[in-house]
């Protein structure tokens, strides 16, 4: 009774194996494929990383978030997010003094036609489409932020998933080579060990 009960143990945790290590494969195709795309995409935009002057222009605290990734292509989810935060919101900010698109956009549409018309009116509308266009990159570089992050976390739960499998797999055979022994033991048979198995 105790071998047939170690030994479904130790079937379901090889079992539990095998589908971990399916899992850690998707897992790995996720990574792949994600850190892929978001490196094309990101890639495709041609932007590099601000330094020098453009990066010196901004408050410290940008500076310091954007000095790590100076001058480089931007490429990959930590730097998209890096650009996205301090260096396209940095000009947003300054631009609007602080004012959301939102914002901008209610006070222009509250404007008369004479308004708008006048050059107050025109240079609303102008920040009004800088911050919408601001918003919109910022927006889109976020989400490849968030894909990259993403599939960060697929790599790492691949790694869980094998090391898990392997595991499982070791205490299942165990498992079962203790069951066969147990049934050696209860038949009356010599449990076979590497002494006996070498004479």
């Amino acid at each position: 009774m105790r071998a047939s009960f170690d030994k479904l143990i130790s079937w379901t945790g090889v079992l539990l194996a095998a589908f971990l290590l399916v899992a850690g494969g998707l897992l790995t195709y996720a990574y792949i494929y994600i850190g892929n795309e978001v490196d094309a995409q990101l890639s495709a935009q041609d932007i590099t990383m601000p330094e020098g002057a453009a990066l010196q222009a901004l408050p410290p605290a940008d500076q310091a978030a954007l000095k790590p990734y100076a001058g480089s292509p931007m490429d990959t989810g930590p730097e998209a997010k890096a650009y996205a935060d301090h260096y396209i919101l940095a000009h947003m900010n300054a631009a609007s003094g602080g004012k959301t698109y939102s914002a901008i956009s209610g006070q222009y549409v509250a404007m008369t036609p004479e308004q708008k018309a006048s050059p107050a009116g025109e240079q609303l509308a102008g920040l009004r489409n800088t911050l919408f266009q601001g918003s919109t990159l910022r927006g889109l570089l976020l989400y490849g932020a968030a894909f990259a992050t993403m599939g960060t976390i697929a790599g790492y739960a691949a790694i869980g998933a094998f090391i898990g499998a392997v595991i499982l797999l070791a205490l299942g055979f165990l498992g079962l080579r203790h069951a066969r022994r147990m049934e050696q033991a209860a038949a009356g048979e010599p449990a076979v060990t590497g002494q006996t198995a070498a004479s």
